[in-house]
């Protein structure tokens, strides 16, 4: 993650004064940890990934950066099957760097997970500069911009797309 990429995700989490964020896609936990900057002191990041050693790393990282143990809920599992079970409308924040060829089904729970004026983040929108590129695109790529279509025309999104990292494609649910 570039540090453009986590000092905008710092920056949207304080603008939305985040309690509540759900992450899709753990990694070793450098957007958790931009997230927990920039969230309440007494908020709570829910991060959702599929291998349990990157969740280990990650919490071995927000520990490192003194965050308390009760910051995190870490949740293994595929991001499909996890956030169906996560609250309506109890989420500040999602933050979307998973699977990108199920970016469009995580707007669709991010949707219903968010409450109204919170805000979802899909990460690597550009898809390293092929999204614009005019030539056959693999199918990553053509879901990317079906997911950049589908935002953009959205009556329900205020969408804005940050030219940061790899892109961000934010959109606040109205």
């Amino acid at each position: 993650m570039s540090p453009g990429t986590g000092a905008a995700l710092r920056l949207l989490a304080a603008t939305v004064d985040a309690k509540a964020v759900a992450e899709i896609g753990t990694g070793c936990g450098v957007s958790g940890i931009h997230l927990l900057h920039g969230m309440r002191p007494d908020g709570v990041l829910t991060t959702v990934d599929p291998e349990p050693e990157h969740q280990q790393f990650a919490r071995q990282a927000f520990r490192a950066c003194g965050f308390a143990s009760n910051r995190a809920r870490f949740i293994p599992g595929r991001a499909l099957d996890v956030l169906p079970r996560l609250a309506d409308a109890g989420y500040d924040l999602v933050f979307c760097d998973g699977d990108r060829l199920e970016y469009l089904d995580y707007l669709a729970e991010s949707l219903r997970l968010l409450r109204p004026g919170g805000v979802v983040v899909f990460e690597g929108v550009f898809g390293n500069g092929r999204t614009v590129d005019s030539g056959p695109q693999p199918t990553e790529v053509l879901r990317l911009r079906e997911l950049l279509r589908t935002v953009r025309e959205s009556q329900e999104l205020v969408p804005s797309l940050l030219p940061v990292g790899d892109g961000l494609l934010c959109a606040v649910k109205r």
